[in-house]
């Protein structure tokens, strides 16, 4: 079990230091992370807290889950790692198959090939 937590249900109105402050009333704080929007710099609701031992941080999480702060039931639990995602941008694939890379229908492809329309 690590020393970083998991708070969540945070009010979109709280700061690391109204953070900080709650926590450090259990344990020793060594690191206060709020997590905001890149975009629009706004909080995201949740953030992570580092304790300076595992007896603190057992301990701000049996004190503070579940516990009203600014209006709000907090959600504080041991953080999990992070998980690696794939990066890049995605949007691959798609379009004709049935054509090679100069536009050419190829051999063997998807669609038959129409015979001459009747009307």
């Amino acid at each position: 079990m690590g020393t970083r937590l998991y708070v969540g249900n945070l009010s979109f109105n709280s700061s690391e230091s109204d953070l900080a402050g709650l926590f450090s009333q259990i344990g020793k704080v060594v690191n206060c992370n709020l997590i905001s929007d890149k975009f629009t710099g706004k909080s995201r609701g949740f953030a992570f807290v580092e304790m300076s031992s595992q007896d603190e941080a057992n301990k701000a999480i049996e004190q503070l889950n579940g516990t009203d702060f600014q209006g709000r039931a907090l959600t504080v639990n041991e953080a999990k790692p992070r998980e690696e995602r794939p990066s890049g941008g995605g949007f691959g694939g798609g379009g004709f198959r049935d054509r090679d890379d100069r536009g050419n229908r190829s051999e063997g492809g998807f669609r038959e090939p129409r015979g001459p329309r009747s009307f």
